[in-house]
């Protein structure tokens, strides 16, 4: 059952505005990212499938809420993305708010009891793991995916009740077998986290006296990274050095010794498509096996697309690991949180970067790096002598410069003290401002062929888009004006059907209302004419030719 109901509604227990029978709705959940349900329904539901109403739909774990944004009509059909009731989190902002040893449940209710306005969300969480969180001008939903990556754990969204897990799903017993229930399966493999050899650093930059730590298992390539572990150890807590020295010591092997087993082999996804049964969720257990590619696993639900009319799975993605990072900013804090080293003389920082389908993911791993301190300035380069590198970046204050041409070179690139940011090429995921000025905006290319340029009003309705169909511009009641090389400029009403247009040196038009007069090729005029009596009572009104 397809039920629909207001923007402000929060109880979903009775049948809403109206139930619905769409033509498609797929949900799609992926684990700790998208969730969302793409809708298609017939036009007569056009008054009901409204941007911000709430559709209520089929799930595998029961009926769940989705916010419809944007709807877009045609003639006969109205479609829509629309997300999870948990993106809701969006809208409401913490100011300033700091979770301070905490475990994540403790966590979660600090967080969701400091937004400007209260919030309509409950959270839980199972995790017991302590940690600390700053959380300045930044949206509930930001929060939570910070909690999330800090925290660990899985995300759980029902309704408006927002859980993280330390582990989710069931073993159904349900296994997944070439010729039986198998069509189609692809494997990929992600070597960017593995790590077979650590040095670890501790506390205050304390290290082990091997200073390497060895994974159980070895490759013909060398996989050597450098973590930095935290170490709740307290020098207060031991009688002497030996044995505080000595529980450090113990600490970090047993740390590295962990992060080398969780890290030892590549994640393995598998994206299958197959005819399944007895899956409920995220997380749950599934067997795998296929002689032809020589699988035979035990693994997890990670993402999957559901039929919510038939009540079945289109395509199920399972694997040891999916990296889903929802902020990139936050996500690069905490690679870089986890990754860098830092002692009195130098900064070793481990950080891959790509783009790949336009989502952001951390991939790669950036060479060596040292900091100098010279009294009134900071100096990262990549290499020492100072003298012989090439990356440069200067720290003052005046702000941060950057050179590829040496510390002698050309800085190309600056972020003043006082806002001011100067660089040759940007290249960013979202941008959000209040000015753009330049000399070219560039949109699309035979690099991007999706060049886009919308804009909205202040309540999120699209009034204009500019993309390779040409300008489009939207009135609120279904109407729009189309400027192309194919039409020209043409005027629609809400059944996409011309209304007035150009064609060539002829401009056609189905009503025209003039106020005040017509010229014809510059010899006649149409005027409008009044005529009064001798009491100036109007007689006649009408309208009149006269020449010009």
């Amino acid at each position: 059952m397809f039920k629909v109901f207001q923007a402000i509604d929060k109880d979903f227990s009775s049948n809403g505005d109206a139930v619905i029978l769409p033509l498609r709705a797929v949900v799609k959940k992926v684990d700790n990212s998208d969730y969302t349900l793409e809708l298609e329904a017939g036009i007569e539901y056009a008054d009901y499938l409204r941007a911000k109403n709430i559709i209520v739909a089929p799930t595998p774990t029961g009926l769940q809420p989705f916010r419809i944004e944007n709807p877009e009509a045609t003639r006969t059909k109205i479609r829509a993305t629309c997300r999870h009731a948990f993106y809701d989190a969006e809208n409401y902002l913490i100011a300033d708010s700091y979770v301070v040893d905490k475990d994540c449940n403790d966590a979660l209710d600090h967080l969701n009891s400091a937004t400007d306005t209260p919030s309509p969300f409950t959270t839980l969480s199972d995790i017991t793991a302590v940690n600390s969180y700053r959380c300045v001008r930044t949206s509930l939903l930001e929060a939570v995916n910070v909690v999330l990556e800090r925290w660990g754990g899985h995300l759980v969204r029902d309704g408006f009740n927002i859980q993280i897990k330390q582990s989710i799903g069931a073993d159904n017993g349900v296994t997944i077998q070439y010729k039986k229930n198998l069509k189609d399966i692809s494997v990929t493999y992600d070597w960017t986290d593995v790590c077979t050899k650590l040095l670890p650093v501790g506390k205050d930059g304390f290290t082990l006296e091997s200073l390497y730590v060895y994974g159980s298992t070895q490759y013909d390539l060398p996989f050597t990274k450098t973590i930095t572990f935290e170490q709740a150890i307290e020098r207060e807590d031991y009688a002497d050095d030996e044995q505080y020295y000595s529980a450090l010591r113990d600490d970090l092997t047993a740390q590295a010794e962990a992060y080398l087993s969780a890290h030892d082999k590549p994640a393995v996804n598998y994206t299958l498509s197959a005819d399944l049964e007895k899956i409920t969720d995220i997380g749950d257990v599934i067997r795998v096996y296929d002689e032809r590619l020589g699988v035979d696993i035990l693994t997890h639900v990670l993402s999957f697309e559901y039929d919510a009319i038939q009540g079945r799975y289109l395509s199920v993605e399972f694997g040891t690991a999916t990296p889903n990072l929802n902020n990139l900013l936050s996500s690069v804090n905490n690679v870089i949180t986890d990754k860098i080293t830092i002692s009195e003389q130098t900064q070793t920082a481990q950080l891959n970067v790509a783009l790949a389908n336009s989502e952001a993911k951390i991939l790669g791993v950036m060479g060596d790096s040292y900091v100098i301190y010279n009294g009134n300035e900071l100096l990262a380069v990549d290499s020492l002598p100072a003298s012989t590198a090439t990356n440069v970046l200067r720290l003052n204050s005046e702000g941060i410069a950057f050179s590829n041409t040496g510390i002698s070179g050309h800085f190309t690139s600056a972020w003043q003290i006082d806002g001011t940011f100067n660089a040759q090429a940007i290249n960013l995921i979202n941008l959000t401002a209040s000015m753009i000025k330049g000399g070219t905006l560039k949109l699309g290319s035979n690099l991007n062929e999706s060049g886009i340029l919308e804009v909205y009003d202040e309540a999120n309705n699209l009034i204009a888009q500019l993309d390779k169909g040409g300008l489009k511009m939207f009135a609120q009641n279904g109407t729009y004006i189309l400027i192309n090389p194919d039409v020209g400029f043409c005027g629609y009403d809400s059944d996409d059907s011309p209304i007035f247009y150009v064609r060539e040196d002829e401009f056609v038009m189905k009503k025209a209302i003039v106020e005040q007069e017509i010229t014809l090729c510059d010899k006649l005029r149409f005027i409008p004419v009044e005529l009064y009596d001798s009491n100036n009572n109007l007689v006649n009104d009408g309208v009149g030719l006269v020449s010009v």
